[in-house]
């Protein structure tokens, strides 16, 4: 019998219209193939180095709030790489500073405060990037309060639709006592749903864990999808990961324009569609 708990909480995963638990489970996940290339995550942060340079001329940050969500199962030692490298950019960068591996029930008890901490800390407006489960908090957090969110990265973060389309569900399963069969429908529909605030998707078709088709969102005004290269477990210390969530966060407030893929970065950066049917 499923329990209060088991109806509240869950990640999000697979594309457009499908339910947690209404397809069979991994029938979109990525090929095994891919999920043995995850071995390229080294070679992913070894590409810093020479991309250094290029990175650190990326538009200096204003000051404002940021707070790093890592992923599933890892704290916040896991986003050291991403956080200094916006904090040399001139950001106020913060970490998640929570232990916990949060069902979504806890949002509200857990991470929603942290967000108006570093709100009150800060003085503004905060920008919240989260890598794969860490970029569903994001999301999530950002949907309870968009009063105090400046805007959203995900990075490679499964929020949409058929929540068993990845590699993970069974482990988070077991660590958080939280069935995703017995999520609401409503609750899932709501996750794949556009946030109010500027919101950046970036995904890898090669992404050997969540399947990428779940990690774009939808069409809306402020939101958009930015495909790059790379393994999951690498795209947080990916050069072009890092590059697009420096341009992503260096967006004035209240002046948002989409990310700029054409001309030379055309061969590194892509998009697919956003709109996933129902």
């Amino acid at each position: 019998m499923a329990t209060t708990r088991d109806a509240q909480a869950g990640i999000g995963d697979a594309p457009a219209g499908t339910r947690a638990g209404s397809r069979d489970p991994g029938a979109l996940t990525p090929n095994p193939l891919w999920l043995l290339a995850e071995g390229r995550a080294p070679l992913e942060a070894a590409a810093l180095v020479p991309a250094l340079p290029c990175l650190l001329r990326a538009p200096r940050g204003d000051g404002h709030g940021v707070i790093v969500v890592p992923p599933f199962g890892v704290g916040d030692m896991f986003t050291a790489v991403l956080r200094t490298y916006l904090n040399r950019l001139g950001y106020a960068v913060y970490r998640w500073a929570r232990r916990e591996i949060l069902a979504l029930h806890r949002l509200a008890t857990v991470a929603v405060p942290r967000l108006r901490e570093v709100h009150a800390s800060s003085g503004g407006r905060v920008s919240l990037v989260g890598h794969s489960l860490g970029g569903i908090y994001a999301r999530e957090i950002a949907r309870s309060a968009p009063e105090h969110v400046r805007s959203v990265v995900t990075i490679g973060s499964p929020f949409g639709g058929d929540l068993k389309s990845n590699y993970v569900w069974p482990m988070y399963e077991i660590v958080t006592g939280t069935r995703i069969s017995s999520l609401p429908p409503e609750f899932v529909d709501r996750m794949s749903e556009p946030l109010p605030v500027p919101t950046t998707a970036i995904y890898s078709r090669t992404d050997g864990v969540a399947s990428w088709r779940t990690c774009v969102d939808r069409t809306a005004p402020q939101t958009e999808n930015v495909r790059v290269r790379g393994s999951h477990i690498g795209l947080l210390h990916n050069p072009l990961v890092l590059h697009v969530v420096a341009d992503r966060l260096a967006q004035p407030l209240n002046g948002w324009q989409p990310f700029a893929a054409g001309g030379v970065r055309s061969v590194f950066y892509g998009s697919d569609s956003t709109e996933r049917q129902s």
